[in-house]
């Protein structure tokens, strides 16, 4: 038995954009035929991919191990057309980087520096994922948990960053009350210093979207977090006396392992220039 690359690639849009009509948006396709595809691998490989929550369509354990294989498919196969020929020049580098980072960059590229390159912006968890299962080549993310136990990777540069509460400038919390949290999705960075100072919270708003999560901090929903040297203006560093202070987090350059060519290395240089003072740190992480 084979399985058709519009299935799998089917499968993988599913799983970025969180949603069986966003998918296909994405590929052209009615909500029908997605679900017929989805119905069609789901009978091959034995199990449910997907289930559907308050925050979207996820993956179930099954559907994960099945994505990955589908990247890997998809990387395999487009490799395979490259020797072919069946491209028109040098094909796009893949730049991952965290939601809260995009802006940033954005604002310091001009256009024609990103002629050659395909962005992809996510969480930094799932950029870390994309950049060991090869479909990103380099990522530019905040550090987190997902980088142990893997395979090896490549840090060419890194730095602590502190970040901090924010919130509008007529925000107050009412006596008593849990502190109203703008989280994001897989947050356990902001929920695991409250708790370990054992105060109470609620989550009011989540999204993956930092933009999002900062207008509704200026709308007065809650408090969230946001790095120190990216405050913006209509928000305020939230010095309250019941705050705890965040601990610092790492920025981190990262490459995926065999990714070579001087583009890639014109990039990363570019990169350390921009967001980490000309620094560059070249380490080796594996089983962190």
């Amino acid at each position: 038995m084979n399985i058709p690359t519009e299935i799998v690639r089917t499968v993988v849009a599913i799983s970025e954009t969180g949603s069986l009509s966003k998918a296909g948006e994405r590929l052209g396709l009615s909500q029908p035929a997605i679900s017929s595809q989805v119905k069609r691998l789901q009978s091959l490989v034995g199990g449910a991919l997907f289930v559907r929550t308050a925050n979207g369509t996820t993956t179930t354990e099954l559907g994960k191990v099945a994505v990955q294989q589908a990247r890997r498919i998809l990387e395999a196969n487009d490799q395979l057309l490259r020797l072919g020929g069946n491209n028109e020049g040098p094909q796009p580098l893949r730049l991952g980087m965290s939601t809260m980072l995009a802006e940033e960059f954005l604002k310091l590229q001009p256009v024609d520096a990103l002629a050659d390159i395909m962005v992809h912006v996510d969480m930094s968890p799932a950029i870390i994922r994309g950049l060991i299962d090869g479909y990103v080549d380099i990522a530019f993310v905040y550090g987190n948990p997902s980088l142990e136990a893997e395979d090896e990777v490549t840090i060419a540069s890194e730095a602590e960053e502190r970040s901090v509460w924010v919130r509008s400038r007529d925000f107050v919390l009412r006596p008593g009350a849990p502190i109203p949290i703008l989280a994001w999705p897989g947050d356990d960075w902001m929920m695991r210093t409250l708790t370990k100072h054992n105060i109470s919270y609620k989550i009011v708003f989540r999204s993956p979207n930092h933009q999002l999560r900062l207008e509704a901090a200026r709308a007065g929903y809650g408090l969230t977090a946001c790095p120190e040297r990216m405050i913006p203006p209509f928000l305020v560093s939230a010095k309250d006396y019941y705050l705890p202070e965040l601990p610092v987090r790492k920025r981190l350059l990262c490459v995926r392992p065999g990714l070579e060519g001087s583009r890639a290395t014109a990039l990363v240089q570019r990169l350390s220039s921009l967001f980490f003072n000309g620094t560059k740190t070249i380490r080796q992480v594996s089983n962190v």
